[in-house]
């Protein structure tokens, strides 16, 4: 089976499927996908996900909050994650290519901590690429740059990298679009697990530009490991006086 055969053949399977495929049916869609391509050049795999991802939209809107090319860019987002000669090949050019049709936070997430994060943490893509996904006009691509920073710190992937995290975070302090407050609510929880005391620094030093609800889940999440629970009053205690010294 040729590679456009092979990607019009899921096509098929994805979008014309009779029931709704959930994330879990997607996963293993692209696993099996990910071990019969396994012995495949990572060029065929890339060109293959492209297919996915290029004409994955002309399916019926199976989810109104992902859109039509949801189910196809995840497919094609994981075959890529599982097979390594394609994942040797995401240079920024792959990976923009494969981003051009983000649209919603959900393919979004997938993107960045799947294939741009995990290469960035890997070297193949560099900082100033990301600081430009971060700054960009395009507010898809600005969620994909403060999200790939997950994966500096996520402990089966980086050692944990503050600096460089911190640095992206700056981009979006006085940000206050509800999905950029949430990613970078995110992106310190996900660090305080890896380097609690750079950020408590950070928030201390921010309070004043920090969302509320920023403040309150990273809070939470130092105390008590989770963003939702209520701190205690040591944690209360701690940051206060953090403040009075500084």
């Amino acid at each position: 089976m040729s590679i456009s055969e092979r990607g019009a053949a899921l096509l098929h399977e994805i979008i014309d499927s009779p029931e709704v495929l959930m994330t879990p049916q997607l996963r293993k869609i692209a696993r099996r996908e990910a071990r019969e391509l396994k012995a495949s050049p990572g060029e065929d795999v890339l060109a293959l996900c492209n297919i996915l991802i290029e004409h994955g939209g002309s399916g019926k809107v199976r989810r109104e909050e992902h859109g039509p090319a949801y189910e196809s860019r995840l497919v094609a987002f994981e075959i890529v994650s599982m097979h390594r000669g394609a994942l040797a090949m995401l240079d920024w050019r792959e990976l923009e290519r494969l981003g051009r049709t983000l649209d919603g936070w959900a393919s979004v997430d997938q993107f960045a901590r799947k294939l741009s994060g995990p290469a960035w943490q890997r070297g193949q893509i560099s900082d100033a690429r990301i600081r430009k996904w971060a700054t960009s006009s395009d507010f898809w691509w600005r969620r994909a740059g403060l999200v790939s920073t997950i994966a500096l710190n996520e402990r089966h992937l980086g050692s944990g990298d503050a600096a460089r995290t911190l640095t992206i975070c700056e981009f979006f302090l006085d940000d206050r679009s509800d999905l950029h407050v949430k990613a970078l609510s995110w992106a310190l929880r996900e660090l305080a697990l890896r380097d609690p005391d750079a950020v408590i620094e950070y928030i201390v030093d921010r309070e004043e530009r920090l969302a509320p609800r920023i403040l309150r889940e990273v809070r939470n999440k130092l105390e008590t490991g989770h963003k939702d629970a209520k701190p205690s009053e040591a944690m209360v205690r701690r940051m206060r006086e953090r403040r009075v010294s500084r």
